[in-house]
């Protein structure tokens, strides 16, 4: 009689280990035989990668639905199992141990390879890769008539040729295989130098008139000194070489105040002619008609340079625009010049924001383009009161050091109008080493000194405008 456990064999049911031990069915196994089999194989089968694993190397562990990775990489690709080998109907080339001779060696050495026995007989494959340099031959009437020298003999000319078909004209090994015993020491230079000669001079006799001639030029001395220029270089001390860092450094330092001193006078050239302009330009708005069109006004006016003031933006778009708008500092202007330009106002009394009328709109936009051409000016003759300054306590201390040789200028006393009436009062004169020497070690002004003197120009240029 079948039991429990033969029919779940038959069914192919796994069942609970107690439905199992008792041999009972239940109904779930026969209603639902195939859903609980793929949930007992995906409970046994299903792995986790561990975690900090990659993914590259959990693949390569051995699972239950995988078999064993090979010990061997191994293609077992469709196309490689089909493909078979083609084998030619001809017969194999016969290979031969033979003897052969190199024709670089000159000794008639005797060497044997493995070599197709088709190819017997033949020259050295490898024979064609020995290049030789040309060396020219002479003979003793050329020897007697051009190339003679009093410096050199013939035998040891001869054994110098010789020495460069040897070894191929490298110069550093004929030198050291030169024989300075039997003749007279000679440097790698001279031997250049005699052989390149040789070979020009042959060249000039033997040339074709109307042909164009490549002749070797070497020139000796120019070798000679970079050689001892080279050899100087590599014996230099470590204190040589910090010395010569040391002032490549000030070589910059140099260039970079020169620069800048340059970049200095130039604003400063700007700032000059933008003053001169806007005084010119006042001067012919107060002497012209007041029948004129404010147009033509604005036509006739000439250009201003852009550092002069404040160069308010112009509102020509189409719209409705406020007339407060055109008093708006532009965003060229820095902070800094703004306040000074407000603690100005208050000196004098004006309002940072009148009423916006045309008339005063233009008028307070021009004081305040004034003021700040004033500011700039002052810090521009403040910067040059100071290197003034530096210059003149610089050329005293080098006169009392003896360095330029004339008498000290005395501390006290007014300063002079501007550089070179101080350089001519102290004595210095039109010598263009001494100025060039005074403008080339003057110090630059540091961030902190110049915001200090700025900060003393505007507040003593704001007492200055308040007084009457």
């Amino acid at each position: 009689m079948a039991t429990g456990a033969d029919v779940r064999d038959i069914l192919e049911l796994g069942g609970p280990e107690g439905d199992a031990a008792s041999g009972t069915i239940s109904k779930k196994d026969i209603i639902n035989p195939d859903k609980k089999k793929s949930k007992k194989s995906s409970e046994t089968l299903t792995f986790k990668r561990p975690e900090g694993m990659h993914r590259e190397v959990y693949a390569l562990l051995y699972s239950d639905k995988k078999d064993a990775p090979p010990l061997l990489p191994s293609d077992t690709g469709q196309g490689y199992r089909t493909v078979k080998a083609k084998l030619g109907s001809k017969k194999v080339r016969p290979w031969k141990w033979m003897p052969f001779t190199n024709p670089a060696r000159k000794d008639g050495a005797m060497f044997f390879h493995w070599r197709r026995a088709a190819e017997e007989g033949k020259d050295y494959p490898f024979a064609r890769f020995n290049k030789t340099v040309q060396v020219p031959v002479y003979s003793e009437q050329e020897y007697q008539l051009y190339l003679h020298d009093d410096a050199w003999t013939k035998a040891e000319t001869d054994h110098l040729f010789d020495l460069s078909r040897r070894f191929d004209l490298r110069f550093v090994v004929i030198h050291d295989r030169y024989d300075h015993q039997q003749f007279k020491k000679r440097s790698v230079e001279d031997l250049k130098e005699r052989y390149y000669h040789i070979c020009a001079k042959l060249a000039n006799v033997r040339a074709v008139p109307g042909t164009d001639l490549k002749i070797p030029v070497f020139d000796a001395g120019h070798e000679r000194r970079r050689k001892e220029q080279l050899e100087r270089l590599y014996n230099r001390t470590p204190e040589q070489v910090a010395e010569e860092e040391y002032l490549l450094q000030e070589l910059r330092k140099i260039e970079a105040r020169k620069k800048e001193r340059e970049k200095r006078s130039q604003d400063l050239q700007k700032l000059i002619t933008a003053a001169d302009t806007t005084a010119e330009q006042r001067r012919t708005e107060r002497k012209a008609p007041k029948k004129k069109l404010p147009q033509k006004k604005e036509a006739e006016k000439p250009a201003v340079p852009e550092t002069a003031g404040i160069k308010f933006p112009d509102f020509k778009s189409a719209g409705v625009t406020l007339r407060s708008q055109r008093m708006k500092l532009p965003s060229s202007v820095g902070q800094k010049k703004i306040k000074a330009l407000e603690q100005m106002l208050l000196e004098l009394g004006v309002e940072l924001s009148p009423t916006p009328t045309e008339e005063l709109v233009h008028m307070f936009n021009e004081l305040r383009s004034d003021l700040v051409l004033l500011y700039e000016l002052k810090q521009a003759c403040a910067n040059c009161e100071y290197e003034l300054q530096m210059l003149r306590h610089r050329h005293e201390a080098l006169a009392r050091a003896g360095v330029l040789g004339g008498p000290a200028t005395p501390a006290a006393g007014p300063a002079p109008a501007s550089a070179e009436s101080a350089v001519s009062e102290s004595g210095l004169g039109p010598d263009p080493t001494k100025d060039t020497f005074i403008d080339v070690v003057g110090a630059p002004l540091t961030p902190n000194s110049r915001k200090r003197r700025e900060s003393a120009s505007s507040s003593s240029s704001v007492k200055k405008a308040k007084k009457p």
